[in-house]
């Protein structure tokens, strides 16, 4: 059975896929190995969550401040 996913999780793993291919077509043909595409994918997941842990982060305090205001 399949794990229901969030919407935050479905958008991260949309996100990632996007900077996975982009990444892996900027890779040279001769560097595309199992390992090297492995990787590739693990870093976009990472990269992602990271960006938009930062982007919410810094959009709450945004919103926060204009609350405040």
């Amino acid at each position: 059975m399949a794990k229901d996913l969030t919407v935050l999780e479905e958008i991260i793993g949309q996100v990632a896929e996007d900077v996975y291919n982009k990444w892996a077509i900027a890779l040279p043909e001769d560097q595309k190995t199992e390992d090297a595409l492995s990787a590739l994918s693990k870093n976009a997941y990472e990269v992602t969550v990271l960006i938009i842990q930062n982007f919410m982060k810094r959009f709450n305090d945004a919103a926060e401040e204009l609350k405040d205001k």
